[in-house]
């Protein structure tokens, strides 16, 4: 039958029915009338021929569901009368359809939330045209830390310009930058995310302005720049979606600006996660462009017929000469040598680049330990649905009597999994819509937002549908199979359908042992991950953490000549220790634990390698809570005329000096542009204390005073230690800043917060494998409770004749629970293997603990063993209080 023959009898089976039937029974009329004329001929009377053709053909009603089976639309009818059918029976059980429905949302909402988390940081393209076409150039393995680096800063911009100059694999090359700025003037200054992009960015990349221009090469030329482009959020919400012909000018990075267009809508930039408010063109400083700041990200289209492979080999070929020809001046050989034997090459692009990334690792695992949370709850659901087909078996056996089909039956119990495992899909990507939500939340801090565009694109949607159908195979095949498996008559027998229930009890407690074998998984990794962030948090990171403020203070619109900055740094110093509640402050080049860091290339005689530096002012230990071990601090005595000193830590002397008193000993920086070479005398030091980060281990650290910095800029971090909150001393500093000096930029935070949410990551992962831990444990108690239930059904008569011959209460708890024990014991080594297995992928997400902790696996084992006992004494203690008589009559 050809397609549109089969398309037209579809519709007909569909639509015509009536028509159909009328047209069958008088085919079949017509069929019992021929034979019975054959018969007449034959010399039976008509009578007589006539109920001989009706028993020759046989049951007319027999013929016509024949007939139906073979109409195209047969299969949707049945198929309909299997959904109404399994509707009628799913809503006779409210509790049972409702603790089904809520578990598969839970299930498959929090594996599609996460997925979704992922597929909007690592799998989506940028909204812009032909992604596909986008490549990113980079330096294979990266730059090691050399030179200087900016967020995303990938090459320096001789690099961008060289390439550009000799590539061929390309069709237009660009180069981009974020950092954060300042609006306005004074006091009133606000910050935003600044772009910068080279004049071409905007037409690679194919993207439409929604209002005036965008960015062309002309608008790249000698700085200062005097056209921008703003994001549609920004126009919208500061510029109050101003017309651009009112000619909108403003003060942006202390220059006068005027906005020439506005991006569409959809388009952030180029890091996912993160919007942009103010692109800016390349400009040429009047000096030439540092050689050793790495501080761009550069893009382009590829040719058509280039792949990125064959762009990465061209590349390769072109490096040494590339790199040869933007060498920095000024820097040491070890520098060089390793510059020049950088080597460039392609990576695909389309997804742009994200610092979300890097907790990919961390949503991986959370997928993971979701996917095994959905496992449990679906080996509990074939648990209650098991069970019901128990209760179901009569219903089941007298619909195999009466004639229907295994196959009818088992789609029957199927369609209801289907239609579970649907509407918790539903309802589970409604969930996800909120759970991906909470867990941007949750990334996003207090200085750093996350802006993630959060949609159902097709990539989620074939997720969750892949999870329900994952679900309704796993919790819906083997009960409808094992549901019509007894013969219809054994089924109506007290003894075999007691064998029946043993053999579905057999099968529940396999997926008890599998509940609790992942269970042990789950609540394993849960806990590694709670101690490890409560290690992290309660960390001594050698320096005072409560009490203290940071404040950043710019002067740049000061107008302040280079010689007065140093001095006026002091200055407000001074000030802010003059507000009411301030104990002590103090300035530094390097806020601690921020993850910022400065270093320098040192000599310390035969000596050679590498030291952390900052600058502070006098005070600055004791604001901190540093002690001085050996030696003096810094003091005001040590002045940009004086001998230039440091103050190291233990770790510098155990690296330079084998732990000798390092009083009075020098050491030599290497020179770096703005740094000359300079010969420094430690003149005290000071225990370890952790630097940019809790969770590296401490480096060698110099801090000089902040009179000797050699290369200051306009502006001020400062430490504070304060007995007023941060909420509180921030106003009154703020003013009294304003009132003396109204051009100075001041914003504040507190130090311990930001600690804190420098620790999202493992936050995060406590957070969720907590919860995913405890929903493990609760799952696995209500199916050691399901279990139980069914063999105290099962084992009733047993158990009233035992009690009637003379058995305790004592003596029935212990049989019931015996049961449990070798579910318990076999789920509990089973688990062990696995988590020693599945927790070291996890080792480098944990602090302080090793994946396989002693502790941490005996307080699991624990914890999961109260939880499977709990589960089975309640039915274990009801089944001893069961009367002997009513036992023994029980059918």
């Amino acid at each position: 039958m050809n397609p549109l023959t089969y398309l037209r009898a579809l519709l007909s089976s569909l639509f015509h029915r009536t028509r159909l039937d009328s047209d069958l029974d008088e085919e079949l009329r017509s069929h019992i009338a021929r034979l019975a004329d054959d018969l007449q001929r034959s010399g039976l009377p008509r009578p007589e021929a006539e109920r001989q053709a009706r028993l020759a053909f046989g049951s007319p009603t027999k013929a016509k569901e024949q007939c139906r089976e073979q109409l195209p639309a047969f299969w949707l009818e049945t198929v309909a009368q299997d959904l109404r059918f399994g509707l009628r029976i799913l809503r006779k059980n409210p509790a049972f359809t409702a603790i089904v429905i809520l578990t598969l949302a839970l299930g498959i909402g929090a594996n599609t939330g996460i997925f979704q988390l992922l597929d909007a940081v690592r799998l989506r393209s940028l909204p812009i045209q032909h992604p596909e076409q986008l490549a990113e150039i980079q330096i294979l393995g990266g730059h090691h830390g050399l030179g200087l680096n900016q967020d995303y800063g990938v090459l320096t911009r001789p690099l961008f310009q060289e390439i550009s100059a000799k590539q061929q694999a390309f069709s237009g090359l660009f180069a981009w930058s974020v950092n954060q700025r300042y609006t306005g003037q004074g006091a009133d200054m606000r910050r935003f995310k600044a772009l910068w992009v080279s004049g071409d960015f905007f037409s690679i990349l194919g993207v439409q302005p929604w209002r005036g221009r965008l960015l062309q090469p002309e608008d790249q030329g000698a700085c200062p720049v005097t056209h921008v482009v703003v994001s549609y959020g920004y126009w919208q919400n500061v510029l109050g979606g101003r017309d651009l012909r009112n000619r909108i000018k403003f003060v942006a990075d202390n220059d006068l600006v005027e906005v020439v267009g506005v991006t569409p809508p959809s388009f952030f930039g180029m890091v996912v996660g993160d919007n942009f408010d103010i692109a800016f063109p390349f400009c040429q400083p009047p000096q030439p462009l540092r050689r050793d700041v790495f501080d761009v990200s550069v893009m382009g289209r590829l040719k058509p017929g280039w792949t990125v492979d064959r762009a990465s080999a061209e590349l390769a070929v072109l490096s040494p000469g590339i790199f040869e020809a933007t060498t920095p001046p000024n820097r040491e050989h070890e520098f060089l040598d390793s510059y020049k034997n950088f080597r460039l090459a392609a990576t695909p692009a389309e997804t742009g680049v994200s610092a979300l990334r890097e907790y990919d690792r961390s949503l991986y695992l959370l997928l993971g330990i979701s996917a095994l949370v959905l496992l449990i709850a679906c080996a509990n659901l074939a648990n209650l649905m098991l069970a019901r087909a128990g209760s179901r078996q009569t219903e089941i056996a007298v619909r195999l009597a009466l004639g229907a089909s295994r196959a009818r039956i088992v789609r029957q119990l199927l369609m209801e999994s289907v239609l579970l495992a649907a509407t918790g899909a539903a309802l589970g990507i409604a969930l996800a819509q909120f759970l991906s939500r909470v867990l941007v939340w949750q990334l996003s801090t207090e200085g750093n937002s996350i802006n993630l565009q959060i949609a159902t694109d097709w990539r989620v949607l074939l997720f969750a549908t892949s999870a329900a159908v994952f679900t309704c195979v796993i919790f819906g095949v083997a009960p409808a199979f094992r549901a019509t498996r007894t013969e219809p008559l054994a089924a109506m027998k007290s003894g075999e359908r007691t064998t029946a229930a043993r053999e579905r009890l057999s099968l529940q407690q396999f997926m008890v042992v599998t509940q609790i074998a992942v269970s042990l998984v789950l609540l394993v990794g849960a806990l590694l991950f709670v101690r490890s962030f409560r290690n992290l948090t309660s960390f001594n990171p050698g320096m005072r953490e409560s009490g203290v403020t940071v404040a950043f203070l710019g002067f740049w619109q000061s107008n302040m000549p280079a010689e007065r900055w140093l001095p006026f740094r002091q200055e407000l110093v001074e000030e802010i220790e003059s507000v009411p509640g301030v104990l002590s402050a103090a300035s530094t080049t390097n806020v601690p634990l921020s993850g910022g860091s400065w270093e320098h290339a040192v000599d310390i005689g035969a000596q050679h390698g590498n030291s952390k530096f900052t600058w502070v002012s006098p005070r600055y230990f004791e604001t901190m809570a540093i002690p001085i071990l050996k030696g003096r601090s810094i003091t005001p005595e040590d002045t940009a005329s004086s001998p230039h000193v440091v103050v190291v830590n233990d770790t510098f002397v155990r690296r330079f000096l084998a732990g000798t008193n390092p009083i009075g000993h020098t050491l030599r920086t290497v020179a770096e542009p703005g740094y000359p070479s300079t010969v420094y005398e430690i003149v005290g030091v000071i225990p370890d204390t952790r630097y940019s980060d809790l969770r590296q281990e401490t480096p060698p650290m110099a801090f000089a005073p902040s009179a000797q910095n050699p290369s200051p800029g306009p502006w001020v971090a400062l430490v504070i230690h304060s007995g007023l909150p941060t909420a509180s001393l921030a106003p009154i500093a703020k003013q009294r800043l304003a009132e003396k000096h109204p051009d100075v930029l001041a914003e504040f935070f507190d130090f311990q917060t930001a600690i804190h949410d420098s620790l999202v990551q493992e936050r995060l992962m406590a957070m969720l494998s907590g919860f995913f831990g405890l929903l493990a444990a609760l799952l696995t108690m209500t199916g050691v409770y399901g279990v139980i239930s069914c063999l105290v059904a099962t084992r009733r008569n047993e158990i009233g004749i035992r009690m009637a011959l003379g058995a305790t209460r004592l003596n029935v708890v212990s049989l019931v629970l015996r049961q449990i024990l070798l579910a318990l014991t076999l789920g509990t080594v089973i688990g062990v293997l696995l988590a020693l297995v599945a927790t070291r992928g996890a080792a480098t997400l944990l602090y302080g603990l090793q994946p396989n902790d002693p502790l941490t696996f005996v307080a699991a084992l624990a914890l999961l063993i109260c939880v499977a006992l709990l589960g089975s004494f309640l039915p274990a203690r009801r089944a001893a209080t069961v009367d002997p008589m009513i036992a023994l009559r029980y059918e």
